[in-house]
């Protein structure tokens, strides 16, 4: 399999806004080839510097961006049509590697990242070849995920409900549709496959059972496309462990012990269904943790990590190519628009 990101340089003196999209547009059978092949594009060296700039580039670049719906579970901010913040989540938390709203019967097949301000210390957003990860899981862990399958569910709190100041609480269920007319969510629900059960206290749940694995759309290859390892209840102390050996530092090791206590006080004191977030085999039996570690092993060995540069512009195939999100020290902005 090709390396990622395939980087995209400028001519000299050409850094301009103007001049990513002259490139882009002189060259676009080559860059769809190689962002099929390596599944992430990353333009660096040209002069981007505010979201109305990301705005001008994608919106010239791509004609079928979407107008702002967003059914995923990271906090964002609207910072022009079609540019968010990619995450408002506090710097200290990781984002584990993921294709964005991988849950949904109609997940974005395109996304494009800008660093306008990179982070003090870490802050990376690491990239990782989904294909190569169903290549190389265990075959008996894939043949339990694929046969068992998994089930996905949410829980959120009403427009009543004063919004949170919990990281690891999810966003109102009128936040998260834009809307408190219920036929319309009940439509959104309908078209990407998602059940939604109105709860006393004006509480919404949604529950899913997602594949595991798609096949690409253009190229056929299986790829694994799961949040089974983003749900699962064990994920602050598994990504904060892991954060802690990648970085062996003092600040790390604490947050880790941090995201055991939250884990085992989630595990003991919220039943699954009643979690902001949790998984199981479609079945509803708890998914083995052995296999959720395995998937993470997996993922770990061959997610690529490298610092933003400020005005780095990136394009990832949502359909082969995760993203996540190191901690971080210090001001950070990276935005997001998708198609």
């Amino acid at each position: 399999m090709p390396t990622l990101p395939f980087s995209i340089a400028p001519h000299a003196a050409q850094t301009a806004p103007a001049d990513l999209i002259a490139l882009a547009q002189s060259r676009p059978d080559e860059l769809e080839a190689r962002l099929l092949e390596h599944g992430v594009l990353r333009f660096r060296g040209f002069a981007l510097h505010t979201p109305q700039d990301i705005e001008t580039v994608v919106s010239a670049l791509d004609p079928h961006l979407a107008s702002g719906e967003y059914l995923g579970t990271s906090p964002r901010n609207a910072l022009t049509q079609h540019v968010h913040s990619a995450s408002e989540l506090p710097g200290y938390y990781p984002i584990p590697l993921h294709c964005e709203m991988s849950f949904i019967a109609h997940p974005p097949t395109r996304l494009y990242f800008a660093c306008l301000q990179p982070s003090h210390t870490g802050g990376e957003t690491p990239l990782c070849d989904f294909r190569l990860v169903w290549r190389d899981l265990d075959p008996a862990v894939k043949a339990r995920l694929e046969q068992r399958g998994i089930r996905i569910v949410r829980n959120y709190a009403g427009p009543r409900t004063p919004r949170s100041r919990d990281p690891f609480a999810l966003k109102r269920w009128d936040d998260l549709f834009g809307t408190v007319d219920r036929d319309a969510i009940a439509a959104t629900c309908a078209r990407e496959a998602l059940t939604a059960e109105w709860l006393p206290e004006d509480r919404l749940r949604l529950t899913c059972t997602p594949p595991v694995v798609r096949p690409h759309p253009q190229t056929a290859e299986p790829v694994y496309f799961s949040h089974l390892q983003v749900f699962a209840v064990d994920t602050p102390s598994a990504e904060l462990r892991r954060v802690a050996a990648l970085r062996r530092t003092v600040g790390a090791r604490l947050w880790h012990q941090v995201g055991r206590a939250v884990t085992a006080w989630t595990a003991r004191n919220k039943q699954p269904n009643d979690r902001a977030m949790d998984v199981s085999h479609a079945d509803g039996g708890p998914i083995a943790p052995a296999d959720i570690e395995h998937v993470r092993d997996v993922i770990w060995r061959h997610q690529i990590v490298e610092p933003w540069q400020r005005g780095d512009f990136v394009v990832v195939d949502n359909r082969s190519t995760a993203h996540g999100r190191l901690p971080y020290t210090g001001a950070r902005q990276v935005v997001i628009a998708w198609r």
